[in-house]
């Protein structure tokens, strides 16, 4: 995945809690409990990013996982109706997400884990399908493979040598 470094100082950045799990390590003295979040952030225009905290406590858990996704933001390639440029499957691990580019008034099909992302990433139009695992942490991160790997048609365009009219058609 590549990841292009985006000033953050100047998004206005809204964040979503997709999960939260009690982890457990067993040790000579009995157990101990921890929790894990697992946070997206997104400022509705583009940009999204998600991390993983990991705390005693659960706010601490979620302000960790908060900072994690925001060192790890994406840009997402939107087209005019605020859907994305093309169809793409992203994969993480065991799951694999199909992204689909919807008409205007379609709104977000998508299933909980992959609706946060597509939500905070400000895209309005989308038909996504989870396939294999239903680990909600893969399913995010696949969900944030496909929309990097987006390209919009100017960039086609320019890789290829042709005109944005002969690539789009």
């Amino acid at each position: 995945m590549k990841h292009t470094i985006i000033d953050v100082s100047n998004l206005e950045l809204t964040e979503k809690v997709v999960t939260i799990k009690r982890v457990t390590k067993v040790v000579k003295g009995g157990r101990n409990f921890r929790f894990t979040a697992l946070v997206v952030v997104g400022d509705g225009n583009g940009h999204v990013g998600a991390g993983l905290g990991k705390a005693t406590e659960i706010p601490e858990a979620i302000r960790k996982g908060k900072e994690d996704a925001m060192k790890h933001l994406i840009t997402v390639a939107l087209d005019e109706n605020n859907s994305i440029t093309h169809d793409f499957i992203g994969k993480f691990g065991g799951a694999s997400v199909l992204v689909k580019r919807a008409a205007e008034g379609t709104g977000v099909i998508a299933g909980g884990p992959a609706r946060n992302v597509c939500e905070l990433a400000g895209i309005k139009n989308i038909r996504t399908k989870s396939l294999g695992s239903n680990n909600k942490q893969n399913v995010v991160l696949a969900t944030i493979d496909a929309l990097s790997q987006l390209k919009t048609p100017e960039e086609v365009a320019k890789k290829r040598g042709k005109s944005v009219e002969e690539v789009v058609g």
